[in-house]
């Protein structure tokens, strides 16, 4: 077998594992498995991690609970993360615009089929766009306000913790404040990222320290009221939903 669908990877020890995870969870569970598909930066086929990165690893099985369990663990000095799902509960996921929507739509439409007979990647894609061509505008609204008090507890508590001295501590709390402001920029454009280091890159919040985060969360806020509904409420407001 070829890396994802016959593109020559022969020097990307990545592939070679992946093709090896494939035929070996093929081989031990066959009446279980409907497809086996690569994710992540390696399924762009563009990415740079030389054959040192991970290996995203998909198995989708026709019934929940069956196949192999999900794992993570080194094969060969590569790095392979294992996701286990049930068809029908993968395709119920693809059609859900949550918080994090914009950190996990690639592997709805990114995936490269390493084992895929009946075209089933391709219905979930399918699944996955025709759900967002139907999305309302308040869906993503909505979704966007939940990271955004995300990202507002997450960089009240660095702030606080950078007042305390601890530093590494507030360091950590500002980096979960800088994704969350990431995932709002992507669900306020409807734009997917690769991963969370993509999303903070592509939204220019890489290396933006405290007070830079703090703006871009406030300019969020302005623009979350300015579609129809303010981040802060009234008791009667949160209970209302």
């Amino acid at each position: 077998m070829t890396g994802a669908d016959g593109d020559p990877h022969s020097d990307d020890p990545r592939w070679a594992v992946a093709d090896r995870v494939a035929d070996a969870v093929r081989r031990r569970f066959p009446a279980d498995v409907l497809a086996v598909a690569v994710h992540g930066p390696l399924a762009h086929g563009d990415d740079d991690g030389g054959g040192s990165g991970e290996v995203g690893l998909l198995v989708v099985t026709y019934r929940p609970g069956s196949g192999p369990s999900p794992a993570t663990r080194r094969v060969d000095g590569v790095l392979v993360d294992l996701t286990v799902a049930g068809a029908d509960d993968h395709l119920r996921q693809a059609r859900v615009i949550s918080p994090l929507w914009p950190l996990t739509a690639d592997r709805y439409v990114s995936t490269r089929a390493l084992h895929d007979p009946t075209g089933w990647l391709r219905t979930l894609r399918d699944e996955h766009l025709g759900r967002l061509a139907r999305a309302r505008p308040a869906e993503f609204s909505t979704a966007a306000r939940r990271a955004w008090y995300r990202g507002s507890a997450a960089h009240a508590r660095a702030a606080r913790l950078a007042a305390w001295y601890e530093t590494d501590q507030a360091l950590l709390m500002l980096g979960e404040a800088r994704l969350a402001a990431a995932t709002v920029n992507g669900l306020l454009s409807r734009t997917y990222f690769r991963d969370p280091g993509d999303a903070v890159r592509r939204t220019g919040l890489a290396g933006a320290d405290m007070t830079e985060v703090g703006a871009v969360l406030a300019r969020q806020a302005d623009e979350l009221s300015a579609r129809g509904r303010p981040v802060d409420g009234t008791v009667d407001d949160l209970l209302d939903g």
